[in-house]
Formats: structure tokens, C-alpha cells, sequence
């Protein structure tokens, strides 16, 4: 059986197709009902210090996803990676982030990372 896993906008409304709604990010976002969502994974989320350098243009996309990868090892964040693989195997999930473009954004570097 395999499962699917998604990514989304927390901004985006919720689709019955969401599967598991899990968000991804270190900090609460504004605006967002608890409501909006089914599991909060705060460790999977990009480190503060890594997401201000990479915003004020200090990173490049490389080195941010090389910081994220390394931070997934890091005990509480392998912990939670563990417990995501653990529900992916079980239903379909959404990674929630407010990043506009997951393009350059960490749920699409942990999307990956659950396919392997």
C-alpha cells in the first residue's frame, strides 16, 4: 500500500484529501486556528537561526537544505521524523509550513526525505 504524502500552504483551506494534517513549523503561525490542524511536529521545522539567514539573503538554497538535513539528526527532530515515517506508513498526510514557494521551503526537503 502505498501512501501518499502532500504538502500544503497552512493558509490554503483544508481538503478532505489532507489525509493527516501535520504542521512543520518550529513557531505557531499567525492567524491559525489549533483547529487547522492534526499534529504539531515544531521539531521538523527549520532552525529560527537558519530561516533569518536564509531570509536576509545570508544562505543560499544549498546550504539551508544541507543545515536542515544535518538538524533532522538531532535528537528531538529524529524522534519526531521517526513518528511522521510511523503515520506515513499508516494514512496519507499533509506537511503544513507558511512558506509561499515549496520550492525553496523545508516541508518539500522533509516530503523527500519520507520517500526514501
Amino acid at each position: 500500500m502505498t501512501v501518499e504524502v502532500r504538502t500544503k500552504r497552512i493558509y490554503e483551506p483544508p481538503s478532505p484529501s489532507d489525509g493527516l494534517r501535520v504542521l512543520v513549523m518550529r513557531l505557531w503561525p499567525r492567524g491559525i486556528r489549533k483547529t487547522a490542524i492534526d499534529l504539531w511536529l515544531k521539531e521538523l521545522g527549520a532552525e529560527i537561526n537558519n530561516l533569518r539567514a536564509w531570509n536576509a539573503g545570508q544562505l543560499d538554497w544549498a546550504e539551508m537544505r544541507k543545515r536542515y538535513l544535518a538538524g533532522l539528526k538531532e535528537p528531538a527532530a529524529a524522534t519526531a521524523l521517526a513518528e511522521l515515517r510511523a503515520l506515513a506508513k499508516e494514512r496519507s498526510l499533509t506537511l503544513l509550513c507558511s512558506c509561499p514557494d515549496e520550492t525553496r521551503c523545508h516541508r518539500g526537503i522533509l516530503k523527500s526525505v519520507l520517500r526514501r
